[in-house]
């Protein structure tokens, strides 16, 4: 059997970033049976990869971050004690495929591919979900259940349909993902991705503004103020980020500080003018709901405080507590819409401790690989790129959405996660990274250090 190719890889990597953040668009079209065969076999060839091109050496266990490692151990444990057995081994069934294939996009591309495979696999959706609304807006004019499922004579409520059919009426569209708040997440990481390619000249301009543009242009039609609430706490970030480059090693301390002291006061201003705030983006006081989720959801926690309830991943709807735990307008919630109090509820106190000691430590390192020179291959420092960006922006979105979704926990969002944590601990001491600048480049990049320390050594 032939080795796959770079080709071959670099497309079941589309392919599965494209699967993790569009689940919901497979389950729509090919039913939930459907949907599962899909993971089964992506999952399967992804594991066949990593054996014959010998990737697994690359996952060495001590090489692995330890807050990682002991969640996921916590994850699995827990079925000793879980409140629902049997959704817990689903629920580890599904996040150790999605580990699977975080680990084969870790181990199978360089940065460059990473970043360019994410950014394919979301304008993809974004391409398709225009598409989808508009093909909905012309041709069926009015809104579309998802295929496979019968509702019988009930009513069914708005939450449930794929298409609400809202493009020519100004939004929210939901697109091939059916749910607006995911749409409008996907075009924040397509802005940030796509935006970073284009800085490094790693995409065509022409192409890479249009996407810019559609990514907007859909950010504008959800109009999901989770989203945006992102995509502003992700641009403040990138401004620090350019200001830490700019400050050097001796002064990135006040720059910390600064962000501590903006990050305090805008605690303070949110507290004061909540209700204005949230009447600019339409929301009531409750957060759609949010509120009661989290009241509940943390009367539950605090009955087994230390280790939770048991690991489930996405909530399981067929048995209790999560069958009545949180219900609005005949809809059953999946998740606690907050990834910090979810894990407290799921894994107790030590598995919050472990998830926010994993966080805070990629995120560390994300900021140190922003930050930082980039290095030659004799260990010198280079010019630094728009690339190594990209995973601390992308990470601070994540952040800023884990505290009114979960989807931290489950598919894309752990995905990400899991794909930096280890790829920044994997590549924390490495040289000569593979960044997309190219051997031209690199050598025209060599700091005057890396020359004179060559010319020294052809003395000799």
């Amino acid at each position: 059997m032939r080795y796959p190719t770079d080709a071959a890889a670099r497309s079941l990597s589309v392919l599965i970033l494209f699967t993790l953040f569009a689940g919901d668009f497979w389950r729509n079209l090919i039913g939930w049976w459907g949907y599962l065969g899909l993971v089964a076999a992506i999952s399967a060839v992804v594991a066949v990869v990593m054996t014959r091109r010998r990737l697994w050496s690359k996952l060495a266990l001590w090489r692995l971050p330890r807050t990682l490692v002991l969640f996921g151990l916590l994850a699995a444990l827990s079925l000793a004690w879980s409140f629902y057995p049997g959704a817990t081994v689903l629920g580890l069934l599904a996040q150790a495929a999605t580990t699977l294939a975080a680990l084969f996009l870790v181990t199978a591309l360089s940065w460059p591919q990473l970043i360019a495979a994410l950014s394919s696999a979301l304008t993809w959706i974004l391409g398709l979900s225009v598409l989808f609304e508009l093909i909905v807006a012309l041709f069926v004019r009015q809104p579309v259940l998802p295929f496979w499922t019968d509702y019988g004579d009930a009513t069914v409520p708005k939450a449930f349909y794929w298409s609400q059919d809202a493009l020519f009426t100004g939004g929210p569209i939901q697109g091939i993902v059916g749910n607006r708040n995911i749409l409008a997440f996907v075009a924040v990481l397509a802005l940030v991705t796509v935006g970073v390619q284009l800085a490094q000249k790693l995409r065509r301009r022409n192409t890479a503004i249009a996407w810019l543009i559609v990514a907007v242009a859909v950010l504008a039609l959800t109009r999901s103020a989770t989203a945006i609430g992102a995509l502003l706490i992700t641009a403040a970030m990138f401004g620090v980020l350019l200001l830490a480059r700019r400050a050097g090693p001796g002064r990135r301390m006040w720059v910390l500080a600064g962000v501590a002291v903006v990050t305090a006061l805008t605690i303070v201003a949110v507290s004061a003018f909540g209700q204005q705030i949230l009447a600019v983006f339409g929301k009531s006081d409750d957060l759609t709901g949010r509120v009661d989720i989290w009241s509940a959801v943390a009367g539950l926690a605090a009955q087994r405080p230390a280790f939770g309830w048991g690991w489930v991943s996405y909530w399981a709807p067929w048995v209790e507590p999560f069958n009545d735990l949180a219900v609005r307008k005949g809809v059953t919630y999946l998740q606690a819409h907050d990834a910090w109090l979810d894990v407290w509820f799921q894994l107790g106190i030590v598995g919050l401790v472990l998830f926010i000691g994993l966080v805070l430590a990629t995120w560390y390192r994300t900021w140190w690989f922003a930050v930082d020179r980039p290095l030659d291959s004799l260990g010198f420092p280079i010019a630094r790129v728009p690339l190594t960006l990209a995973p601390a922006l992308l990470l601070t979105a994540l952040i800023a959405q884990s505290f009114v979704e979960s989807r931290m926990l489950v598919e894309g969002g752990w995905a990400l996660l899991v794909v930096f944590a280890v790829k920044s601990k994997l590549d924390h001491s490495a040289v000569s990274i593979d960044l997309g600048n190219g051997p031209a480049r690199v050598n025209a990049l060599l700091s005057r250090s890396a020359r004179t320390a060559r010319t020294a050594a052809s003395r000799r």
